[in-house]
């Protein structure tokens, strides 16, 4: 299967990425010459990754039959200090709530999540450290 994504530029550093009939727009902030009109393309990774996650979180959850009324994910990468810049580390945290919510079952499905079904997390997994945290609201 081959995946491809357009990156069609707008003006200025501004980009506008399509894939499967959906847009996002990429730029830059002011400070580094761009309008500030999206998302900032390192960004893209851990919104990449936190969906890619959150869609096995949420199917195994399901298949566990674990009763759940919210997940959120917050995903933070913390950048080098020297070009070029890249993610030295990334911390998914998930945020659950929901009703006497086991803590072993979720655990399990971020497990499997991480270590056998999340693509993005697999291919990133050799170039930085990812790490996890649960969070029950």
């Amino acid at each position: 299967m081959i995946h491809e994504v357009s990156i069609n530029w707008l003006e200025g550093v501004a980009f506008r990425s399509e894939a499967d009939g959906h847009s996002i727009t990429i730029d830059a902030p002011f400070e580094a010459g761009g309008q500030n009109k999206g998302i900032r393309p390192k960004m893209l990774i851990l919104a990449s990754l936190g969906g890619c996650t959150g869609v096995d979180v949420v199917l195994i959850l399901q298949k566990m039959k674990v009763k759940f009324t919210g997940i959120r994910i917050v995903v933070e990468g913390k950048l080098t200090e020297h070009h070029p810049k890249v993610y030295e580390t990334i911390v998914v945290k998930y945020f659950f709530s929901g009703e006497d919510l086991d803590l072993a079952k979720l655990q399990k499905a971020i497990d499997l999540s991480q270590d056998k079904y999340c693509g993005v997390t697999a291919m990133l997994r050799n170039s930085v450290k990812i790490s996890n945290q649960i969070i029950i609201e």
